[in-house]
């Protein structure tokens, strides 16, 4: 990854529904811990150690608090990039819903918001059941909004990317 300030163009409408999606994300690591038994957390604190659970349970024990500490930072990050961006107004056939607005994301950011948008795609991905390839249905609207982060992670991922 490199140290690129990454602009990028965004409706207000898919900004404002991107703070609601990063803003779930952020209250479910503030309101739930893994041992809950949430499948999603718990996918975002995997295993350290497949073959050995005495050592996959002391390391996550270890771990998994300062891990979802640094997400929940990365999430306030990602919203406070997206403040100005989400404002809309409160008519829905206001054009300026669909209004194009910049954000700009300084290296830091940006690293914040791969890793950002790459949990709440797993959290998404759990929640819709996919553990493999197959498990996605693209016919299926509910993987609508698993799409499009994917989407705004791949156009990330490539702005950040040093190879070009």
């Amino acid at each position: 990854m490199s140290d690129r300030v990454v602009v990028m163009e965004i409706t207000r409408l898919e900004a404002a529904h991107l703070a609601g999606l990063v803003g779930q994300f952020a209250e479910l690591l503030r309101d739930s811990a893994p041992e809950d038994g949430d499948p999603a957390l718990e996918r975002l604190v995997p295993p350290a150690y497949s073959d050995d659970d005495d050592a996959a349970k002391e390391f996550r024990a270890l771990t998994q608090s300062d891990l979802l500490d640094r997400r929940a930072a990365d999430a306030a990050d990602v919203l406070a990039s997206l403040q100005e961006a989400a404002t809309i107004p409160e008519d829905p056939d206001d054009p300026a819903l669909l209004e194009q607005v910049e954000i700009r994301l300084e290296p830091a950011a940006g690293h914040a918001w791969l890793r950002t948008l790459a949990a709440v795609r797993l959290v998404l991905a759990t929640r819709l059941g996919v553990v493999g390839e197959d498990d996605h249905d693209t016919t299926d609207p509910r993987f609508g909004i698993y799409d499009w982060i994917g989407y705004r992670l791949d156009g990330l991922v490539n702005a950040l990317d040093t190879d070009d």
